[in-house]
């Protein structure tokens, strides 16, 4: 079995702590992504998970076993770095069959399955060459070359695209997922970037703070966030957040005035304020007016080439919305708005944490998750 399980681990440097008691499972064979901004303490996570960082409390299973003690080179792993860190004085060959040496296989088991990775990684002719003579494309599929070869049960990934532009880290994706589907490892990929961690992931850790914020699925992390720190943080734009009265049936803020439903209205409780959450592409924006829409001036356009990106203020808040290119519409301009009823999120104003979503408004999606990893109830957890 190689289930990596953390239980309340944690990182201090002097006397800051940089990650906080984390609990967490990533099961056996599966592709986690940890995701945060920059200092969140992901890098170190994975530094602990790999034994090239210590441990200053809490424990770390690999399996059924505790690896707190045991040296990195005994745990069965393989990394990839960020700087790929190939021997510039090496062969592509020579870099692969590297971490081989220590496997005690004879020269001929070592070509052989030097050759299999260099052909399933498509380098196949640029074997004899250095790495100052390999694109930046190739030198990462080197870099995870040497890390398949060694068909361990554990891969560890530290932003290993971030040196790749936008085109070739969409075709590295695939290869990654791809490296997966065949060994079926224990994966586990760092990255600040979402769309990586969503794409990559099976499932996707979201920290901030040296904790974890949210351990879900992409679509739930994305369309049911736990709280207010994972609906900014992720999507981009991110999720339109405003404090809202609750009158009645009705919520209120500078003239919007948004009805509820039977359902979102016992979902929400006695609560006389409530941080209500909507994704740009979730907002109806019409020349006319209907029933529930506010009146707003367009403030500012931003053009995405498939889509409008739409400024206007609700209350004292700046919302966007996502129109279709075609959209005549300009600044300055007065349109009406409202969200779609059914794709609204609402957040304690205390806690910010979501308070949970009404049964029938559940997607098929929704239904098909563990039901202990989706927000289904009010004050609903993430296992």
């Amino acid at each position: 079995m190689s289930e990596v399980s953390l239980k309340k681990l944690t990182k201090v440097y002097g006397g800051t702590t940089v990650v906080d008691h984390i609990d967490l499972t990533v099961p056996d064979g599966t592709l986690t992504s940890i995701l945060g901004p920059s200092g969140c303490g992901k890098t170190t996570t994975l530094r602990m998970i790999s034994g090239l960082e210590d441990i200053s409390g809490g424990k770390l299973y690999m399996g059924n076993t505790v690896v707190n003690d045991i040296p990195s080179g005994d745990r069965n792993i393989a990394m990839v770095f960020q700087n790929y860190a190939l021997f510039p004085h090496m062969t592509v060959f020579k870099n692969i069959a590297f971490g081989l040496r220590t496997y005690k296989l004879s020269k001929a088991d070592i070509k052989k399955r030097v050759s299999e990775t260099i052909k399933i990684l498509e380098l196949e002719g640029l074997e004899d060459r250095l790495p100052r003579e390999l694109s930046g494309g190739q030198r990462q599929r080197v870099a995870l070359a040497r890390a398949a070869v060694k068909k361990a049960e554990y891969f560890l990934l530290d932003e290993p695209l971030s040196n790749l532009d936008a085109q070739l880290r969409t075709s590295a994706r695939k290869e990654l997922v791809k490296l997966h589907e065949m060994y079926r490892p224990t994966f586990i990929y760092v990255t600040h970037d979402q769309i990586e961690a969503m794409t990559i992931g099976q499932n996707v850790v979201l920290m901030n703070k040296g904790e974890i914020q949210m351990q879900d699925t992409p679509y739930n992390i994305y369309h049911r966030p736990i709280n207010v720190f994972t609906a900014r943080f992720i999507g981009s734009p991110p999720m339109n957040i405003a404090r809202m009265k609750v009158d009645g049936n009705t919520l209120c803020t500078g003239g919007t005035r948004i009805p509820l439903s039977e359902e979102w209205k016992k979902q929400i409780g006695d609560a006389k304020e409530i941080l209500f959450g909507i994704r740009p592409e979730n907002i109806v924006l019409e020349k006319d007016k209907t029933e529930g829409a506010a009146e707003v001036e367009i403030k500012y356009m931003e053009n995405y080439g498939n889509k409008l990106g739409t400024y206007f203020n609700v209350g004292e808040n700046e919302f966007i919305a996502m129109q279709e290119q075609y959209a005549q519409t300009g600044i300055g301009e007065k349109l009406y708005w409202r969200p779609d009823y059914t794709k609204m999120s609402f957040f304690d104003c205390q806690t910010e944490k979501n308070i949970g979503y009404p049964e029938a408004y559940l997607t098929v999606a929704d239904k098909g998750w563990d039901p202990c990893n989706a927000l289904i109830s009010r004050g609903g957890e993430i296992g």
